[in-house]
């Protein structure tokens, strides 16, 4: 068995408190059923639980705009019962800004946690989700851009030169490339369903963005090939002193929201291949962030899963 490692969870119970209407699949229990396994299999007795502070909002204008930040503190509802669209997928209640904070929070401390070297790796167990979030505004379920403001504190105020973003979401994450398509002190890998919501472009060569689309149906024996191909050669040549992970688990053959076929052994191996790549260029530091994932079985098996062989538990 490999050393277990010390993995900290940051969460915060104001994350439960931002919710979309009764009806959206991106709702507070998908936090609950993560924390019930995490209970059911005795992880939360063998890692770490930290409590998210809340962001300055200098940690989230180095991602995003006045006019994104304005539009989430200004227009957020004041009463309960109350939502404010900001589109068809993306709603504010009176808690959201808090929640985004929150979760803005988390992945600031997670980052500066890892690099002081206090714990080994990270998993944000924060909503608002936030790999659609663009640079002027939230869209996609998501609020601001947790992996993205994380990614920028490494390089812009913990110093670190490269970093790099893992991200496993059937949906691309196109706020993410957005904010580092012009940064090479950044790369971004990633797998996509496509065609498929937010319908990215598969055209684009960019020279630190090694992002994948594949067609529904795309199992793990597919996804592991073109990790192996793809993915691997790109990180490993670009030898990234941190590593990041968009973790979705709406790529599970379970959720209907996508079309993939993942299991919950894909998400075990694609973890250990981004550790692989820590631990050979990045002294083992990785955060992760919870992304999308509706089936909540499936959200809740393979998120553990994935945070069980982060702590070398697997």
């Amino acid at each position: 068995m490999p050393p277990i490692m010390t993995t900290a969870i940051y969460t915060h119970p104001d994350c439960k408190k931002h919710e979309m209407g009764a009806y959206h699949p991106e709702s507070p229990a998908r936090i609950d059923v993560i924390e019930e396994r995490l209970a059911a299999t005795g992880t939360d007795r063998l890692v770490v639980f930290r409590e998210a502070p809340e962001a300055e909002v200098s940690d989230i204008e180095r991602v995003h705009s006045p006019t994104s930040i304005n539009l989430v503190r200004d227009y957020h509802p004041k009463m309960p019962g109350q939502y404010f669209s900001v589109d068809a997928d993306t709603l504010l209640n009176r808690y959201s800004w808090r929640a985004a904070l929150r979760a803005a929070g988390a992945a600031v401390a997670a980052t500066r946690a890892v690099i002081d070297g206090e714990i080994d790796n990270a998993f944000c167990l924060v909503r608002p989700i936030g790999h659609h979030a663009r640079l002027h505004t939230p869209m996609g379920f998501c609020v601001f851009n947790n992996v993205a403001i994380a990614a920028r504190y490494a390089i812009d105020v913990c110093g670190l030169k490269k970093v790099a973003i893992a991200d496993f979401d059937v949906h691309h994450g196109n706020g993410t490339e957005e904010a580092f398509s012009r940064e090479p002190r950044v790369m971004m890998v990633s797998f996509f369903q496509s065609p498929f919501y937010p319908y990215t472009r598969t055209d684009k060569n960019l020279p630190n963005m090694v992002n994948v689309p594949v067609p529904a149906g795309t199992g793990g024996e597919a996804v592991r090939k073109l990790v192996t191909e793809k993915w691997l050669p790109a990180l490993h040549d670009f030898a990234p002193e941190m590593l990041f992970v968009s973790a979705g688990f709406d790529a599970h053959k379970d959720d209907t929201v996508g079309g993939m076929r993942l299991v919950e052994d894909d998400y075990v191996w694609l973890t250990q291949q981004v550790m692989a790549v820590a631990n050979r260029h990045a002294r083992g530091r990785i955060v992760s962030f919870l992304e999308g994932g509706y089936s909540r079985s499936a959200l809740a098996r393979s998120a553990v899963a994935h945070i069980r062989t982060l702590a070398g538990l697997d």
